[in-house]
């Protein structure tokens, strides 16, 4: 009985097209962020900040930017992992030839140079589509692996395109703890979803869709493709540029072309399918199943008193996994943001069957 909107009136435009509708929604996000913002920094350990907040946070501003893109307006991209190190390395070449730059200012950039590569590979797009338009972006992935290992002035003069970071700072506070970068990371996440939730309610967001259903009826109606598609590939990159740099400069310190590889692209690729196509929350719980199975998965049989050899558990780690992946995509196709959606409806209407 607690999940109701009997009583909640809207008088105007404004009230009826919020994010969130529903008052027990917006105290709901609110607990959450108090809860995000206050108690995890100061009650999570540092392993916890380091191994689990902070990458399921990164992971999950990337499937954002990927559903951008292959959610809402259906264009199949494998090669995320290419814009996230576009965004990693730009961001630490303007930080190395800029040192006076702002760190925040470098992160930004960083996504904007991820903007200008994926609107060039964004460019097939307007001719072909489906299985076509992902070898496409398979071709960048591939691109940015040979460029970032064997042009010396993207790595400044790296011989192995290994990079490192210096100490971080943003407006005069260090950026050193795993809480202060729990913090800052947190911050580009609510702003970046925030911003990408608005959008996708609003015009662009709805010519993404329409193109995504069926571009030609789009066209007939005056959306423009060239546009629409353009646009996408454009706000998915820089939000990926964007995860690219965070992962690089506060998740890894110290990288090299192969921590954005093929295999990152797929990972992302598998959050939003599992967490859910076309939503901005299933991002969230798709960073959440990817970054908090392997690590129960790892812990379980110590738990119980299993004693497993390191290979071994490897391979038992990669099957289970596998089988989950399956799994949920059995029971629900359109994801766990699917699965949050029914819960929330059958609350609304409980105790009433329909």
């Amino acid at each position: 009985m607690l999940y109701r909107e009997n009583g909640q009136f809207k008088s105007s435009y404004r009230s009826d097209q919020q994010i969130f509708p529903i008052l027990q929604d917006r105290w709901f996000v609110a607990a959450l962020l108090v809860v995000a913002f206050a108690v995890v920094p100061l009650g999570a350990s540092e392993y916890f900040l380091q191994a689990v907040f902070i990458p399921f946070l990164i992971l999950a501003l990337a499937a954002i930017g990927l559903n951008v893109l292959v959610g809402y307006c259906g264009q199949i991209s494998i090669g995320s992992g290419a814009f996230m190190a576009v965004g990693a390395y730009a961001a630490w070449n303007f930080g190395v030839r800029i040192p006076a730059l702002p760190l925040v200012v470098q992160i930004l950039l960083g996504g904007v140079l991820a903007m200008v590569a994926g609107v060039v590979f964004g460019v097939p797009s307007l001719r072909i589509r489906g299985l076509y338009l992902a070898v496409t972006t398979l071709a960048a992935q591939f691109f940015m692996d040979w460029a970032f290992l064997r042009i010396p002035y993207l790595t400044n003069n790296s011989t192995s395109g290994n990079v490192s970071v210096p100490a971080l700072e943003a407006f005069g506070l260090p950026v050193e703890t795993p809480a202060q970068k729990y913090l800052f990371v947190l911050c580009f996440v609510v702003v970046i979803g925030v911003l990408t939730k608005n959008l996708v309610r609003g015009a662009i967001g709805r010519q993404w869709m329409a193109i995504r259903d069926m571009d030609v009826a789009a066209a007939v109606i005056g959306i423009r493709p060239v546009y629409a598609k353009l646009t996408a590939f454009a706000v998915s990159s820089f939000i990926i540029g964007v995860a690219g740099a965070l992962w690089a400069y506060i998740h890894l310190g110290s990288w090299e072309p192969l921590a954005f590889d093929l295999n990152r692209s797929l990972e992302l690729l598998f959050i939003i399918i599992i967490g859910g196509l076309g939503s901005v929350i299933g991002s969230f719980f798709g960073a959440a199943f990817m970054v908090l199975v392997p690590i129960l998965l790892t812990n379980v049989p110590h738990l119980v008193g299993f004693s497993l050899p390191v290979d071994l558990a490897a391979h038992i780690n990669h099957m289970v996994f596998g089988f989950l992946i399956v799994f949920f995509l059995i029971v629900e196709p359109h994801g766990l943001a699917r699965l949050w959606s029914i819960a929330k409806e059958k609350l609304r209407i409980w105790p009433f069957p329909h």
